[in-house]
């Protein structure tokens, strides 16, 4: 790990560009903005201890290939060209990781006809080596599996995101940025003079103030807040809308005396009529097994265990009509995955679908992620980015990213050079 400065209550500093957010959509973007124009300064403004604290570094550790997304859309895009980059980094940089391969099985009849789309959709995305195979094929690949036909994925990899992470951030630094942690933003606002002995008079006229009173000044702010990114948006003005709420996934682990069990990724057949994909089994680059997740309403936003609470950010949530509508339309749903959240034996009959020798006593609880997604008022999920400024001097300043679509870290690099992009249409640099 890397150790970037805690921010000083006495420092008062000045740069170009600052970056809110030191997760992994943060770090590719302010990676890609200094690599772009060198010559002007940057800082990255995180609220923890510590970089990639949060979706960064509690997600699967998938390096995802691209079939489940709708040909020619953004996310299709983004996925197939971030996942090639990330390879290509990695190898760079001599981050470990692994084309573990990944298979989404059909088990039952009515699961075919769906798998052959997928399976289209991937050819027309561009993924590279896909195929289909039957049940033969299956038992080749994956010895215990059981299913009828499969989409095999051989370019799906496994990878440590955070410490991928870590990396960008050390290029950064490494070309001449700032990191300063332990710097949570409470409010941005037009600074109404220049700062005490400045020569630039307002050179730098976006005040940014952190909780525990410390002022960073700058002329342009992009937020990647992740968890928080309408909050933050919120504060220039923004709309509320789309609303992030928190829902948490709680993984099983498979003990290690039964990982003969599964050699790669084995993933469902998704199901349109439910907003999440399902139980899936993930291999690690630390050498474990993830079994799941689940997926339910976490009751705080950054909360990661099963009682974690935070009475504001509860409420909030439940008062969204958003979340009110896709909870009303999914209720069997958000039943069934709270109560395979709670009973481990409801989340291992999931998982004997496709691996019949599975049983409660080969696994333990496992750690668990919090995904942050963005709700429209009407229930429906936002699937593609939203970017967001807010409004007078500030809002042309400002460029909040409200949403980075899934599977961001696969695609981060490739979303860091649109962010990038974007900022580039909206700033004069």
């Amino acid at each position: 790990d890397f150790f970037f400065p805690p921010a000083s209550a006495a420092a008062h500093w000045s740069y170009d560009v600052a970056i809110v957010g030191g997760g992994i959509v943060g770090l590719a973007s302010a990676r890609e903005l200094l690599q772009r124009h060198p010559k002007l300064t940057y800082v990255v403004l995180e609220k923890e201890n510590e970089l990639a604290f949060h979706q960064s570094g509690h997600n699967s550790g998938v390096i995802h290939s691209g079939i489940y997304y709708t040909p020619g859309s953004l996310k299709a895009k983004l996925c197939v060209r971030g996942a090639n980059l990330s390879y290509d980094y990695c190898d760079k940089k001599g981050i470990p990781y692994k084309k573990c391969g990944k298979l989404i099985v059909a088990v039952e009849q009515e699961e075919i006809p769906r798998l052959k789309v997928l399976y289209e959709r991937g050819l027309q995305n561009n993924v590279k080596d896909l195929k289909l195979i039957d049940k033969k094929g299956i038992q080749e690949r994956e010895p215990y599996c059981r299913g009828l036909m499969a989409v095999d994925s051989p370019n799906t990899g496994i990878v440590d995101w955070r410490r991928v992470a870590l990396s960008y951030a050390k290029d950064f630094c490494d070309a001449g940025g700032t990191v300063q942690t332990q710097f949570e933003v409470t409010d941005f606002h037009m600074a109404k003079e220049s700062p005490e002995g400045s020569k630039d008079g307002l050179k730098y006229p976006i005040t940014i103030v952190s909780s525990k009173g410390t002022e960073v000044r700058c002329s342009y702010v992009l937020t990647c807040g992740g968890l928080y990114s309408d909050r933050l948006s919120e504060k220039s003005g923004c709309s509320r809308v789309p609303r992030i709420v928190p829902f948490r996934g709680d993984y099983l682990v498979l003990k290690p005396e039964k990982h003969y069990l599964v050699k790669g990724n084995i993933y469902p057949v998704p199901d349109p009529r439910f907003p999440f994909l399902g139980v899936h089994f993930t291999p690690r680059i630390d050498g474990s097994m993830w079994l799941g997740p689940n997926a339910v309403l976490a009751l705080r936003r950054e909360g990661y265990n099963l009682f974690d609470f935070k009475m504001d950010e509860f409420i909030d949530a439940v008062s969204f009509n958003g979340l009110q509508k896709l909870v009303l339309a999914n209720l069997v749903f958000g039943l069934t995955e709270t109560y395979r959240g709670l009973f481990i034996s409801a989340q291992v009959k999931q998982l004997q679908r496709y691996i019949p020798e599975i049983t409660v006593n080969d696994v333990i609880r496992g750690p668990s992620g919090v995904r942050a997604q963005a709700l429209n008022p009407d229930g429906s999920l936002v699937d593609d980015f939203v970017f967001d400024g807010g409004f007078g001097a500030i809002g042309s300043r400002v460029l909040h990213v409200r949403n980075a679509p899934s599977p961001a870290a696969t695609s981060s690099l490739a979303i860091g050079e649109m962010i990038a992009d974007e900022a580039e249409k909206k700033f004069t640099f």
